[in-house]
């Protein structure tokens, strides 16, 4: 694989992830306890025996960029000719933010030439997935594709939010519509549908002069999905690879965890007995950052007069967290957490460096990096209260704390107020 470069795409806004991306991108966004989103796509790279990476950012890029460093450069070894490059905007080409997915590419030509890959792998690096992208690549040289397009089988309405192919008996693609409001379906399969996953195997020399082309034209959206495929799927020989899933499970497994409510249903199912998402695979290893923390911490035993008790059930405590007297149920707890005694948390994510006070109540709440829950606090039991402090509540319920929110005075207030 030392003549493909890998270009991962993670730039967007994740706007509807708001306000876990309020200062961070969503690829940055944390995932079952110690991993980033980004993670997924790094491993497969890795695993996939892919060693030449660009990272390009934009929105929000500093905890990416920081998390590539720290946690991911030294699996890459420069004087071997390995690399994970961070490219933020450089604005080599126009003065603007990326417009589009292929505007993002064509705007860091210069950086991917100068590698000379003979083919480009381009990657989104928000989504949830273990693909081997080594199949996809060998099957895109077995086939003399010029493109080929990573394909998932997903409902007709699932498919609204994708881009959908038409193939051949060969897996050509012959009909490509984005974000179709009545997408094709699969021939014999009307519930149905082949939707572009986002991942791509060009021919360099021939993206790079799709990219020029598109570049020049005025009306066009630069983007892979609305302008680059439709513009060249009669003309050249692009095809869809079927996903072949490396989670060993029945189903294929692919999130996009791009809602408040998708992230929190993706975390919720790592802490069942036995999860879509295997993150104990031997065989395909995610790796990550791991910060240099103590084990975590599980005390007093509920055998004194008060009875404080500090457990963990059906949960995922990373390093570093003291469950000191407190319970925890159906929850994730990340790095450095402390739950205090008589504190109740069940069916939530709490982030890295949270601390949860004396006698607190949290259902169902995603808690953003190193907020203190005063003691005594319910959060989760009557969403207008936590409405009103606002607290942002997803259309499934959840109640999310974002990073820097003054909990400590809001309830002060409500407290006082009760007072008066």
């Amino acid at each position: 694989m030392q003549n493909v470069l890998s270009v991962i795409l993670a730039g967007g806004k994740g706007s509807r992830l708001e306000p876990l991306t309020r200062d961070r991108a969503k690829p940055a966004v944390p995932f079952g306890g110690v991993y980033r989103i980004v993670d997924f796509a790094l491993s497969n790279c890795l695993n996939s025996g892919l060693r030449h990476i660009q990272l390009l950012t934009q929105y929000k890029g500093q905890s990416l960029d920081r998390h590539a460093n720290t946690g991911w450069q030294r699996y890459f070894c420069r004087e071997l000719g390995e690399f994970i490059d961070v490219i933020p905007p450089q604005q080599r080409i126009d003065e603007q933010w990326y417009q589009g997915t292929a505007d993002a590419v064509y705007q860091n030509i210069y950086a991917m030439e100068k590698h000379r890959p003979d083919y480009v792998m381009i990657l989104a690096g928000d989504h949830i997935y273990k693909m081997n992208y080594a199949s996809m690549i060998d099957y895109h040289i077995e086939n003399g594709a010029d493109l080929t397009i990573g394909a998932l089988r997903v409902s007709t309405e699932e498919a609204k939010s994708f881009g959908v192919m038409q193939v051949d008996t060969d897996q050509r693609i012959v009909g490509f519509e984005e974000k179709s409001p009545t997408p094709k379906t699969i021939p014999g399969e009307p519930d149905h549908c082949l939707a572009s996953m986002g991942i791509y195997v060009f021919n360099a020399h021939f993206l790079f002069e799709q990219l020029c082309q598109d570049a020049t034209r005025r009306d066009s959206a630069h983007d892979f999905g609305k302008n680059i495929i439709p513009s060249i799927i009669d003309k050249q020989r692009v095809f869809a690879f079927p996903f072949r899933d490396e989670n060993r499970k029945q189903d294929a497994y692919w999130r996009d965890v791009g809602t408040l409510d998708a992230y929190f249903e993706a975390n919720m199912d790592l802490v069942t007995v036995d999860p879509l998402l295997n993150l104990y695979d031997q065989d395909w290893p995610l790796r990550t950052y791991q910060p240099n923390v103590p084990p975590p911490k599980f005390v007093f035993a509920g055998s004194a007069e008060e009875g404080r008790r500090g457990c963990a059930l059906d949960s995922i405590v990373c390093g570093g967290s003291i469950i000191s007297g407190g319970e925890v149920e159906r929850s994730i707890i990340g790095a450095n957490v402390r739950v205090n005694s008589f504190a109740h948390v069940e069916d939530s994510i709490l982030f890295e460096g949270v601390n949860i006070g004396r006698h607190t109540r949290i259902r169902r709440a995603i808690i953003d990096k190193g907020v203190h829950i005063p003691s005594g606090t319910e959060i989760g039991f009557d969403l207008e209260m936590d409405r009103r402090r606002g607290f942002t509540i997803s259309s499934g319920g959840v109640v999310v704390i974002a990073k820097g929110d003054a909990v400590e005075s809001m309830v002060r207030a409500e407290r006082e107020q009760v007072i008066v």
